[in-house]
């Protein structure tokens, strides 16, 4: 029988986040600070807003660009939080998850050989997305002395004739990295220079603890070479919803909306009633929860200076990313001990490119009760590495 399966799918090797959490779902008593999914419920004013919406019987298709009332509410919050203007109409596409708009934002854009520059540690979409439209993934390995920002010098030096396309994933999932304005203008130059395309992945927006976040799509001569991608995911405690949304410029948005068209017809339509309300009245129930996971990170960033693990500081999303390349060990190496000799699960910095090897993700989207026992885990584990070592020298 002839092979049934394409050659560049097999080659894609499965997410490296999953496999721990396969194991630890079966352990007692374990303790998982690795998927990167809000431990808040959804606001109830969000889910009674979706519930209303079923018991109208609002279960029909929307359009093809999901509801325009609420494209018309993005258009107002980034209006007001990034001062860009966009066409509900031409210019916004909602979409399954951020993830969709990632991926058919890619094949919208790519011809075959096409290159894309995607910066890591990064999340893991970006280079099998690449792949499966047809493009060459280019990896920018990122400095934990630069704290994880992508410089000009950096994308420069990346850049060749083929390069079409920068995936930008800033506030940063694995390693909470942020791009400040002068970080972002000082890249733009560089890219308008060399006349390629933008995709930032904005999804952490709101997560933000060194001031309000700033959109390249913002600055000048950005908007019409940026796809601005964001979604309702991680701000709004909305993982199950599957919504997200992409903004950009017509002639990409029209591209990218019908293969949408083709492959999914619309996002999930309780969901875009729920993001109408999460947008027009959800501003407090973000406010509490960054404050809350800004009192995590705090915490984190004091215990892991007690214990001695060095840690840059993060700005951005619900992740830390300690080193732990003083222990002589893989990332794998240590996840996989810590895992099965202290019961805590945590993902592998390579997990998310080979620059991460040497360093651990950590999310802190856990209650601070869970952070704390895991915490003291931490620390016995690293005290009897440290007695190891000792022992050998």
């Amino acid at each position: 029988m002839r092979n049934p399966l394409a050659d560049k799918v097999v080659e894609i090797k499965p997410s490296g986040i999953r496999k721990f959490f396969d194991i630890v779902s079966e352990m007692k008593d374990a303790i998982s600070l690795g998927v990167g999914e809000p431990d808040f419920d959804t606001p109830w004013h969000v889910r009674a807003e979706g519930i209303m919406s079923l018991e109208k019987g609002k279960t029909f298709y929307t359009s093809n660009s999901g509801l325009m009332e609420l494209r018309k509410e993005i258009c107002n919050y980034i209006k007001r939080t990034q001062n860009i203007t966009y066409d509900p109409a031409k210019e916004v596409l909602i979409t399954v998850g951020g993830s969709e708009a990632i991926d058919i934002g890619l094949r919208a854009m790519l011809n075959p050989g096409d290159e894309v520059l995607i910066p890591q540690p990064s999340y893991v979409s970006y280079e099998p997305c690449t792949v499966l439209a047809g493009g060459v993934p280019v990896i920018i390995n990122l400095k934990a002395e630069n704290e994880f920002r992508l410089t000009a010098k950096e994308l420069e030096e990346a850049i060749t004739d083929k390069t079409k396309v920068l995936i930008l994933p800033y506030p940063n999932n694995p390693t909470g990295a942020i791009m400040e304005k002068s970080d972002l203008e000082a890249i733009a130059e560089v890219i308008i220079k060399h006349d390629i395309f933008v995709m930032s992945d904005e999804i952490y927006a709101e997560l933000s603890y060194k001031g309000d976040h700033v959109s390249i799509a913002s600055l000048p001569g950005m908007q019409e070479r940026t796809i601005l991608i964001n979604g309702f995911s991680k701000a709004y405690a909305m993982t199950g919803w599957r919504l997200g949304y992409a903004c950009g410029p017509r002639v990409i948005l029209e591209q990218m909306t019908k293969i949408h068209q083709f492959a999914i017809m619309c996002a999930p339509t309780t969901s875009q009633y729920a993001a109408i309300d999460a947008l027009r009245n959800g501003d407090e129930d973000v406010k509490m929860m960054r404050e809350e996971y800004n009192r995590r990170r705090r915490y984190l960033m004091h215990t892991f200076k007690e214990m001695g693990l060095e840690c840059f500081e993060p700005y951005g999303a619900f992740y830390v990313f300690p080193c732990i390349k003083e222990f002589g060990m893989t990332s794998d190496e240590f996840a996989t001990r810590f895992l099965e000799e202290e019961k805590v699960a945590a993902v592998p910095g390579t997990a998310f490119g080979d620059s991460g090897e040497g360093f651990l993700r950590i999310s802190y989207a856990y209650s601070l009760e869970n952070l704390k026992v895991a915490m003291g885990r931490m620390q016995h584990f690293v005290e009897k590495l440290r007695k190891e070592q000792a022992k050998e020298q």
